[in-house]
């Protein structure tokens, strides 16, 4: 649990992007796996999602899919969405209402896949049917064409909540402004 409290909404938010930004670096952060949940059909639907970039200053997180991916056709349908995340070090939950863009061509997708393309990871880009699809063994052979896709996350607003012995704390930043919350 992290030992000294931040003082200000201002300090809060500084190290919120800076540990998001440390989590695409170190496999073992708490706030690599996040939780996303999108709509789909008028229901609730949630995934792990593993971010791979942050860009602080566009208030941008990126993770990878399956172009073919159910995720797709919900995001398309509904943008709006929401990512959990939770560090048991730092003791943070982080709430953000973000917006969802998929994106399987163009020289952002492009650029990625140039990087990941050789790598063990790209193998789930490969898959012959979409995630999801009934298969006859896990073994099964892999297609030849990449399903690469982006997700850019733009943040809206960032919900953020310490859990703390000496009491728990609650602030939000958005559009309009930081301020704190009732936990």
């Amino acid at each position: 649990m992290n030992a000294q409290r931040l003082a200000t909404l201002a300090a809060i938010e500084q190290a919120v992007w800076q540990e998001l930004d440390a989590s695409v670096r170190a496999a073992e952060h708490g706030w690599r796996v996040a939780t996303l949940a999108t709509l789909a059909g008028g229901r609730a639907d949630a995934r792990s999602v593993v971010l791979r970039e942050v860009e602080p200053a566009a208030r941008r997180v990126i993770f990878y899919t399956d172009a073919r991916s159910p995720k797709v056709r919900h995001l398309e349908a509904d943008p709006e969405g929401t990512l959990v995340l939770w560090s048991r070090e730092l003791g943070w939950q982080l709430r953000l209402a973000v917006t969802l863009e998929a994106l399987s061509s163009g020289p952002e997708v492009a650029a990625r896949w140039a990087r990941l393309e050789a790598t063990p990871a790209a193998q789930d880009y490969f898959a012959p049917q979409p995630p999801g699809s009934v298969i006859e063994r896990p073994d099964a052979a892999r297609g030849t064409r990449g399903h690469f896709a982006l997700v850019v996350a733009s943040v809206r607003a960032l919900d953020w909540t310490e859990i703390h012995p000496e009491g728990h704390r609650r602030a939000l930043f958005d559009a309009a402004g930081a301020r704190w919350l009732q936990p």
